[in-house]
């Protein structure tokens, strides 16, 4: 494994934002029954769609634990008629399926046209669901197959709990990046200067908690993201007797008063939040923010709920150069997340 020979920030890399120009989509193909008790058989489908949906503009690379593995996925996407043109297998094992927590975080040197890969530690969400031993060690994997260099900074973090405008400015939630469960000897500061080294961001705004049923502790992209450069959608309800309703409000709150890295205002657009979503009497944390943005599409996920209609709507008006695909994830959420949790994007360098 190459490492990078200084911090990624003093050499030029930063993350871009999700919506600039893709090289590839990552995905790690579901295989963890546990993860969706009594639902499992219904997952793999929902994969074929978020590929069916993003080859038609860049390829989807999959990871998968072993021939077998890719021989059923193979044969799903065949079955289904999706083509392989833009689809890559690559042998690397996993725990779970949740490739936007523990695969591979790319940032870009645009001078050099190079790029990198920051392998963050991973825990499972503050050692909740154990082994996570394949896939904490993804990013490395990856790194290797690729060819590409890899900078490590020894802390705890996932990519669902963070967002950036590729301009210096990051979203994260102070109930998951200062949750002990993660890293319990830094502070606020240490966490926002390895923010500032690894990924060249030069502003952190900190909102506070996440939604009713999310087991991550508050990742943001189930609350808030950025659309452009000073845009950001965030969940919102008007529903007083919501448990979201007084965490939603004082998030965009934040917001409202928030400035990006040269000191100008945010453009805050409410999203809504779906009607409760429940399996076996659990409320599952389901949210509009949870959408990827491919090189053509947006994938949003839905819930068969009145809100639906009304977030596809939003979504486009966000993104007009873009298709904004529904795609169905009550089952999905079951799991506990979403489009978003299961994608992980490579930009172009």
């Amino acid at each position: 494994m190459q490492l990078l020979p200084d911090l990624p920030a003093r050499l030029g890399y930063t993350m871009p934002a999700e919506w600039e120009p893709h090289e590839a989509t990552w995905l790690s193909w579901p295989h963890k029954e546990e993860s969706w008790p009594g639902l499992f058989d219904r997952i793999p489908l929902v994969w074929v769609e978020i590929v069916r949906a993003l080859v038609a503009s860049e390829e989807v690379r999959i990871l998968v634990g072993s021939a077998e593995m890719e021989a059923a996925a193979r044969q799903l996407l065949m079955r289904e008629r999706v083509s392989l043109d833009r689809v890559r297998f690559f042998p690397v094992p996993t725990n779970d399926a949740w490739a936007r927590d523990h695969g591979p975080l790319f940032v870009v040197n645009r001078r050099e046209r190079k790029s990198a890969i920051v392998d963050w530690e991973y825990n499972a969400w503050g050692g909740k669901y154990a082994p996570w031993d394949l896939d904490n060690a993804v990013p490395s994997r990856v790194a290797e197959l690729l060819g590409v260099p890899v900078a490590q900074p020894g802390i705890v973090l996932e990519g669902g709990s963070i967002d950036v405008n590729g301009c210096g400015s990051l979203l994260t939630t102070e109930s998951c990046l200062l949750n002990p469960n993660r890293n319990p000897t830094l502070t606020r500061e240490e966490i926002e200067r390895k923010l500032r080294d690894y990924l060249g961001v030069r502003h952190v705004l900190w909102l506070g908690q996440g939604i009713a049923g999310d087991d991550t502790d508050g990742h943001v992209d189930d609350l808030a993201r950025f659309v452009s450069p000073r845009r950001v959608v965030v969940v919102s309800t008007e529903d007083r007797s919501s448990p979201d309703y007084e965490v939603l409000a004082d998030n965009l709150a934040r917001l409202r008063h928030m400035r990006d890295q040269d000191g100008e205002p945010l453009e805050v657009v409410r999203l809504p939040m779906p009607d409760p979503v429940f399996h076996e009497g659990q409320q599952l944390p389901a949210s509009y923010a949870n959408f990827y943005i491919g090189n053509t599409v947006v994938l949003v996920p839905t819930f068969r709920v009145p809100q639906d209609r009304v977030a596809l709507e939003i979504l486009q008006q966000m993104f007009p150069e873009r298709r904004v695909v529904g795609i169905y994830a009550r089952d999905l959420v079951w799991g506990l997340g979403a489009i978003h949790c299961v994608t992980q994007q490579q930009p172009r360098p």
